[in-house]
């Protein structure tokens, strides 16, 4: 493998300086590091030795951003914030895909392939998500969510996109040329709005970016 395994890194650390000492931790990482029940997560990674000591929390995703009235949404009426169990209630009947935006995988072969889980993990992710999931977060309508804006200083930081170019470069076998990642970062620095559920990615454009990488011999 290229490039550490985060998620038994977490786990490690978890095992050696919270549970193996009977201590409390907050854990503060992307939904599917801490997710239960599937394999290449962290947390699954050590509740087989330390089972039903952890309690996850995870947002909304994109479930509810595609209502075009606030009104009819289910969460119309729930305080901001609110936190809402899964087990045994409508939400724990959701299923992954309903709240999280399924990933791009781009093979040697530049097919393009949208999943929320790599196939291995497919038959995991299959079951209601308070399988996965002990709690939501619910904090007020899409339309009045502003993600955290970039600032300016950080989004020109060469040192920054290299570091990000490095990341994307061991998630990848092609990463983006340096003028779409660096036009892409400024993008996102410039609107910190969060307008609905994301746009379905152009898996022809990024099989196109993917063909071009490897006519122009790009490092791997």
């Amino acid at each position: 493998m290229k490039f550490v395994d985060r998620e038994a890194s977490i786990a490690s650390v978890m095992e050696k300086e919270v549970l193996s000492k009977h201590r409390k931790a907050l854990m503060l990482f992307g939904t599917f590091h801490l997710i239960h029940g599937i394999d290449d997560s962290a947390v699954s990674a050590y509740e087989k030795d330390y089972p039903n000591l952890t309690f996850v929390v995870s947002d909304l995703g994109i479930y509810d951003t595609n209502r075009p009235v606030a009104s009819i949404s289910p969460f119309a009426l729930w305080p901001n914030p609110s936190i809402a169990l899964t087990k045994g209630t409508w939400l724990g009947t959701l299923l992954l895909s309903d709240v999280f935006q399924p990933g791009i995988m781009v093979d040697p072969d530049c097919k393009v392939q949208i999943v929320l889980f790599p196939p291995r993990l497919q038959k995991q992710a299959e079951k209601p998500i308070e399988h996965y999931i002990d709690a939501f977060l619910y904090l007020g309508p899409q339309e009045f969510r502003l993600s955290e804006p970039r600032p300016a200083d950080i989004a020109l930081d060469a040192d920054y996109r290299t570091e990000l170019r490095r990341r994307e470069s061991l998630m990848r076998d092609f990463p983006q040329s340096p003028k779409d990642f660096n036009d892409e970062t400024m993008r996102e620095a410039q609107n910190p709005i969060l307008e609905g559920a994301p746009p379905s990615p152009d898996t022809r454009a990024i099989a196109q970016s993917c063909l071009d990488a490897k006519k122009q011999g790009s490092p791997q």
